[in-house]
């Protein structure tokens, strides 16, 4: 028989801390906010360079959208939207520093992402499902 106590000695007491981040600060969680703003810039880049150049045609918005995240994540661990909302995408290892993810780890996160359903199944430490099957964190630059 467990005690009224005993789940909350288990829970975080701050998003990020089962993965070992800090409380605040550079090298924090994300919050959503920033998160989502970031996915919004990104997402208007995408219109926007669709519209002037392509007739705003929504499979070049979407490849668009796809080879920016593929690319600027995997080699950088940023988008502009990212960096703009001072975020960066990291790959978590148990044993090594946080390292950029590297091109296949962005595609198939890209590719989660666009999947919808696991960007929104959240983890207590705070992570979509997309973030998880890949190993990687959004953390405040």
């Amino acid at each position: 028989m467990s005690t009224p106590g005993d789940d909350d000695a288990a829970a975080p007491s701050y998003p990020g801390e089962q993965l070992g981040l800090p409380p605040s600060g550079p090298g924090a969680l994300a919050p959503w906010g920033r998160r989502i703003l970031a996915l919004f810039i990104d997402w208007a880049i995408a219109s926007l360079i669709s519209l002037t150049w392509f007739n705003y045609d929504v499979w070049v918005t979407l490849g668009l959208f796809v080879l920016m995240h593929v690319t600027l994540v995997g080699l950088l661990g940023v988008t502009i939207g990212k960096r703009l909302a001072r975020i960066q995408v990291v790959r978590l290892r148990d044993s090594e520093p946080a390292t950029i993810p590297g091109p296949h780890w962005a595609l198939l996160r890209t590719l989660l992402l666009l999947a919808v359903i696991p960007v929104v199944v959240i983890s207590p430490e705070g992570r979509g499902l997309h973030d998880r099957i890949t190993g990687t964190v959004q953390v405040i630059m």
